[in-house]
């Protein structure tokens, strides 16, 4: 009696599923919405799709349904676009209406709930936090007042493997010394600081607490509990290791870098000429009420993440690929050689009259799109997009990596190819003049950072690839470049071992 009674109660379980899967056919064809996988009551497709949101998995997708699809993972909706008309009409004809992000329970709690500038939804808040940390970061000016700092940095890089002996005999993780610099690079402009070395116990404290964050929120295994409200009690563990690691980060930010600038602040002499530093430039804004203690560290926040992470995984990135492909290595050697002589080293202004060099940028930028889907947009109102009728709260991913890479659009896409900038697409340039490229986006939601980060990658290239002979360990013909795809962002899986053999060329 009971197993007929079970056996009932199953057939019902099922028959509702397909009722409901039915219902939601039916009404999504009333209301137009993009097609995409089938869905369950409360699981959508996410049995389907897991928790991977994935560019390479995204493509599969668009190829069975289309350049705007539809998943429905739990309480999400993810509308996903993939051909350049669509990309423009949400980052740019449509800017405004897409113009919001979507967080996950995660970046929440690192962001405190969309109090910083990258996660914020479009308005008058994020115009205001757009305009203050643009200001003394990502500006014609901020590149030349520091790019002698740039300059000095990549030379310490420099010097430092050249004192290495292991650098030039069994090789060295090149990633750790660039580390350093990039912090370096970013600290000087936000706070007027640099750290002397990679022991610097300050430093270490702060890659570290930087690192865990990083660690937490690129990880794939929270998504299940974002997309399934009932399954979010299972992360009560890893949601509190992200609140905790979020007040030991803002903390560290708080009192060993904020305080300390506005103690130098207020025992220096005033001088109307003296170089502000980003943190005095918050500090101002906060005085003047238009942002609160919350928001200036929260805007460090996004510093340590946005300006620093994203550099040092696309130098990673170059690096490989120029191991990996030694003739280009030699072509780009062979150009800085010829324009600059055996003497001179690379500076910010010479970056601009080396076109090879800047070509292995745009390709590196362009096969190793380092946020491949860009930061996930959002309308808060029904919209419309394509011909459908894209739900309020939609989170939107733009698949630019599948723009950069697909064979309708390029050449050759699979190709480590520098020579494509120089010939077939010499027009296409980094600040998304072409919608096919863009790994900055492009619009009202662009990264700024395309300032910073294009002087420091050719600064960093141009000098590691004159002074010295990259190759990989003895024994290893290539260096691997298998891909951990994260919650936003492609990075290499390992951090490689490089040689680098010095060249006697001062």
């Amino acid at each position: 009696m009971n197993f007929l009674l079970l056996q009932k109660v199953f057939l019902s379980l099922i028959a509702a599923a397909v009722a409901a899967v039915v219902v939601s056919k039916i009404r999504g064809r009333r209301r137009n919405m993009p097609p995409g996988p089938i869905t369950l009551p409360i699981f959508g497709s996410w049995f389907q799709v897991g928790n991977n949101l994935d560019h390479h998995d995204f493509i599969r997708y668009a190829q069975k349904f289309g350049h705007v699809f539809l998943l429905r993972m739990g309480q999400r909706r993810i509308a996903v676009v993939s051909s350049p008309e669509l990309a423009k009409e949400v980052l740019l004809t449509q800017g405004k209406e897409f113009g919001s992000r979507s967080r996950n329970i995660v970046f929440d709690i690192f962001t405190g709930k969309g109090q910083d500038m990258i996660f914020t939804d479009y308005g008058d808040h994020w115009r205001k936090m757009r305009r203050i940390v643009t200001v003394p970061f990502f500006t014609n000016k901020v590149v030349h007042q520091y790019h002698g700092d740039w300059e000095a940095e990549a030379e310490a890089v420099v010097e430092d493997m050249r004192n290495t002996p292991a650098a030039s005999m069994e090789g060295v993780v090149l990633r750790r010394r660039i580390e350093l610099m990039v912090y370096n690079n970013v600290y000087k402009i936000m706070f007027d600081k640099k750290f002397e070395s990679e022991e610097d116990p300050l430093y270490v404290k702060l890659k570290n607490v930087n690192g865990e964050r990083s660690r937490l929120g690129q990880s794939l295994e929270y998504n299940f509990g974002d997309f399934v409200p009932i399954f979010r009690p299972f992360l009560r563990g890893y949601l509190n290791k992200c609140k905790e690691v979020t007040r030991r980060r803002l903390n560290l930010y708080k009192d060993s870098f904020v305080e300390v600038r506005k103690k130098i602040a207020s025992t220096e002499a005033f001088d109307k000429n003296r170089l502000k530093c980003g943190i005095d430039h918050f500090l101002e804004c906060q005085a003047n009420g238009e942002i609160n203690e919350d928001n200036v560290l929260y805007i460090v926040e996004n510093m340590n993440v946005a300006a620093i992470e994203t550099v040092i995984w696309t130098l990673e990135w170059a690096v490989a690929e120029l191991i990996n492909n030694p003739e280009i290595q030699n072509k780009l050697r062979a150009e800085l050689d010829a324009v600059l002589g055996p003497n001179k080293q690379v500076t910010e202004p010479d970056t601009h009259k080396l076109p090879y060099l800047q070509a292995v940028i745009k390709e590196t930028l362009r096969l190793r799109m380092v946020v491949p889907c860009l930061v996930p947009h959002m309308n808060l109102d029904k919209a419309n997009l394509g011909g459908y009728e894209i739900p309020a709260e939609s989170r939107i991913f733009v698949n630019a990596w599948w723009l950069a890479n697909d064979p309708a659009l390029w050449k050759k896409p699979e190709e480590f190819r520098p020579e494509r900038f120089l010939e077939e697409e010499s027009s296409v340039e980094v600040n998304g003049n072409d919608i096919k490229y863009i790994p900055f986006g492009v619009g009202r939601r662009s990264c700024p950072g395309i300032m910073m980060a294009m002087p420091v990658l050719g600064i960093t290239l141009g000098r590691l690839v004159q002074n010295f002979e990259l190759f990989p360990p003895l024994g290893q013909s290539k260096i691997d470049t298998a891909e951990n795809n994260g919650q936003f962002a492609t990075r290499m899986s390992k951090h490689s071992t490089i040689v680098l053999k010095p060249r006697n060329i001062i």
